[in-house]
């Protein structure tokens, strides 16, 4: 009897630890821009589903990506890290294995963890193709249970990998994964075990693909590309509107977090037509505030009641966000994080930031922001420096370096100290006994041996006809430069 009531007693304990516990879904576009939501009334952009997902949970005016590239950004949101610690450069750059990352720590909280669409963390560029099973730098590798990924951006009738199986999908990209993503969260619903959802789109990156439905409200533009570009995002809010519906169907909603966010800064006019940045300067490349600054929205029915906020945060602060929630300690990250957790924003406004965000890019471009001041770094190591008063001028149009010495050596000093660490952090200090496994030269998928098996299957396909001759076995001449 006794031995009854104490499994009794250790079941109940455990469903009510998992029942405590949120499911986290974490979702991030490819290349949308500051302004390219219907909450900033973009001229011709509705999305109605985010802009439902704003109005109930934490929307962001200040919301920022580690990097103005992708692979960088997406390394951030899984170690907390500024990506270039990491040793994510730039896009196409690996995830170092000595990394301590967010779905590793989960697991051990008892989260089940998937990853659905864009991966490139795997050193691998060019249009997307299925991970393989054997890649060592696979979603398996870093604490995904679940994942059907492709290496770089996709579209339309998307070809992926689960776990390294090649699977043929019909649809619009963005649909593709979510409902994939959708049938993981139910199973492990089903299963009483809480999840974590990885949901990295495709788009609106290039080349621009989209279904006539989502074209025809964006006809009014000239450029072709631009209404497919439009019609992309049409399709992924579109998605989003299914993964909220599907957590309320499942009564699952109330206690789900869901962090949406784009992975850099908007695209430039010749491609968009429309202002992708909100007017903001500059564009994705940049460490300008066009370049970095991204929509963020954090929706969290149980915790978080609608607001805005103009509180600055960045995708460095996911993992110890996250981490805070679920109550696990420093020790599931590296010694030196840049990120901090923002769970205290949840519930009301906190007032100044403490930690400014430090921003370290391609080995070369650094940038602090502390509250309203960011410095930039035009190359490390340098005295070139720009400084502006985000508050006054978030367009970045009048540099103070010289107007504000005091702050500007304050925030000099800051940015010496950080890229001083970053310095340490690339050459594997922050490692036991500072050593690194890694794949350190990033390569064309086309270039892999483990890949030149699958070239027939690629061929005939429309997202790989840039590379033709490669896949026929022809070696391409290269470009003479001009004098």
């Amino acid at each position: 009897m006794y031995r009854l009531l104490s499994l009794v007693t250790f079941l109940f304990m455990t469903l009510s630890a998992v029942a405590d516990k949120p499911n986290i879904i974490l979702v991030m576009t490819d290349d949308q821009g500051w302004g390219q939501v219907g909450y900033m009334n973009h001229p011709l952009l509705k999305t109605p589903n985010l802009n439902a997902m704003a109005e109930n949970g934490l929307r962001f005016n200040r919301f920022y990506a580690s990097a103005p590239v992708c692979s960088p950004t997406r390394a951030s949101v899984l170690t907390g890290r500024a990506n270039d610690r990491s040793g994510v450069f730039s896009h196409g750059y690996a995830l170092r294995l000595e990394e301590k990352t967010l779905p590793q720590a989960l697991k051990k909280a008892g989260y089940a963890t998937g990853h659905f669409g864009k991966w490139h963390l795997d050193g691998l560029r060019g249009a997307g193709v299925p991970v393989l099973k054997d890649d060592p730098h696979s979603p398996g590798a870093i604490g995904f249970d679940e994942w059907l990924t492709v290496t770089n951006f996709f579209d339309l009738n998307p070809l992926m990998g689960r776990k390294g199986e090649f699977e043929e999908f019909k649809g619009d990209s963005s649909e593709v994964i979510v409902d994939e993503a959708v049938k993981f969260i139910k199973a492990q619903k089903e299963a009483n075990k809480p999840s974590f959802t990885v949901i990295w789109y495709g788009s609106p990156h290039n080349p621009f693909y989209a279904l006539d439905k989502d074209i025809k409200p964006f006809k009014s533009l000239k450029n072709p590309v631009a209404q497919k570009h439009h019609a992309e995002i049409r399709a992924m809010d579109r998605s989003v509107g299914t993964l909220r519906k599907a957590l309320r169907d499942m009564g699952i909603a109330d206690n789900t977090l869901i962090w949406f966010n784009s992975d850099n800064g908007g695209l430039k006019n010749k491609e968009t037509e429309i202002d992708s940045v909100g007017g903001l300067r500059d564009n994705k490349g940049s460490m300008y505030e066009g370049g970095i600054r991204v929509p963020g929205i954090i929706e969290w029915p149980a915790k978080i009641k609608g607001r805005i906020t103009d509180y600055p945060s960045s995708t460095m602060d996911i993992m110890p966000t996250i981490l805070d929630i679920v109550g696990l300690g420093s020790e599931n990250m590296l010694p030196v994080v840049d990120g901090i957790s923002i769970q205290p924003l949840f519930a009301e406004e906190i007032g100044k930031r403490d930690k400014p965000m430090t921003f370290h890019y391609a080995q070369t471009k650094a940038a602090v922001i502390d509250n309203n001041y960011k410095l930039l770094q035009m190359k490390v190591g340098t005295d070139k420096y720009e400084l502006y008063d985000l508050d006054k001028d978030p367009k970045e149009s009048k540099n103070l370096i010289s107007d504000l010495p005091e702050v500007a050596q304050k925030m000099k000093s800051q940015i010496n100290s950080f890229t001083a660490s970053v310095k340490d952090s690339i050459a594997g200090k922050d490692y036991p006994n500072g050593i690194i496994h890694e794949r350190t030269e990033r390569k064309f998928w086309h270039e892999s041996e483990e890949y030149k098996k699958y070239f027939d299957v690629f061929k005939d396909r429309v997202e790989y006809k840039r590379y033709q001759k490669q896949l026929s076995g022809e070696t391409p001449q290269k470009k003479k430069k001009k004098k």
